[in-house]
């Protein structure tokens, strides 16, 4: 479920950072309403993930796709040039994303390793 979530904030981005361009230095209401809405629920489904996806790889991943997402939109709507060199970069952004995911997990992720041992907590270690 946090992989989804994380997936879902990294759209969000993606809408947020579209919104601030159309905002016109917020100026306009409508952009500027939906960055705002768009971009706090980024946040919140970021903060979620990294419950179970450890920061650094959630925060790559959400950057990632939102960035890809983003230039990608700007590219379908002409308001930015496509070319393939552009696309092949954007596809390892995506690419890069994706590995993430597929690494082994960690002791901190939401799929502990096989056989992997939790560190224990300072209340766990006793005192002499």
């Amino acid at each position: 479920m946090s992989w989804m979530i994380l997936l879902a904030s990294a759209v969000l981005e993606a809408v947020w950072a579209t919104a601030l361009g159309l905002s016109d230095g917020f100026s306009r209401p409508l952009p500027t309403l939906v960055f705002a809405v768009t971009a706090s629920l980024s946040m919140v489904g970021l903060g979620l993930a990294v419950k179970r996806i450890p920061l650094g790889t959630a925060y790559a991943i959400w950057v990632g796709i939102g960035a890809a997402l983003t230039v990608g939109w700007a590219m379908a709507t002409g308001v930015e040039p496509a070319s393939p060199l552009k696309l092949l970069f954007i596809a390892g952004i995506v690419g890069c994303a994706a590995g993430l995911k597929l690494l082994p997990p960690t002791a901190d992720s939401e799929e502990p390793a096989q056989g992997a041992v939790r560190p224990a907590s300072p209340a766990e270690i006793p005192h002499v």
